[in-house]
């Protein structure tokens, strides 16, 4: 059975699972490095400041009682748009529904905040990240999105809300 969870930085020890798994398995699919969130980096402290970002809605997907996947939906630069960051599924869940209820849960929450447009960054080669958006109705603007420490760009994508 397939659950979503809403987190508050009390749960910041399953985020940290998740995260760390999330940047061991994907590293070039995220703007942060696993060696940046381990060490010295790996703190309560820390972990339970990134689930207080204001405003922002942090969720994990639980497959059979275990933490599979996790997103954020985060405030925009403007007042008529909110951001997708975070996303990612254990290769183990991949191919049943998480990361389209995840992706989901984030669409819900940004429509509820009154947001327009719900805008995320994802790697240009990352060509399966890129059809769960689509098939989630999100389109490339063709613009660059986020810059990367390497000096590359992941692309832009929106999807309007209701």
């Amino acid at each position: 059975m397939l659950e979503l969870r809403i987190l508050t930085p009390d749960d910041w020890p399953t985020w940290r699972e998740l995260r760390l798994a999330a940047l061991a398995d994907a590293p070039a699919a995220f703007g942060s490095t696993l060696a940046e969130w381990q060490g010295a980096g790996d703190t309560e402290e820390r972990w339970r400041s990134r689930l207080s970002i204001p405003g922002a809605r942090d969720v994990v997907a639980v497959l059979d009682g275990a933490p599979v996947g996790m997103v954020s939906g985060v405030p925009g630069r403007d007042d008529e748009s909110a951001e997708l960051i975070s996303m990612w599924v254990s290769p183990s869940a991949r191919g049943h529904g998480v990361g389209d209820r995840l992706v989901q849960a984030v669409e819900d929450w940004a429509a509820d905040r009154g947001a327009a447009r719900l805008r995320l960054s994802v790697m240009p080669d990352n060509d399966a990240a890129r059809a769960l958006y689509e098939r989630n109705g999100f389109a490339d603007t063709g613009e660059p999105g986020d810059q990367r420490p390497d000096g590359t760009f992941e692309r832009l994508m929106v999807k309007t809300l209701p």
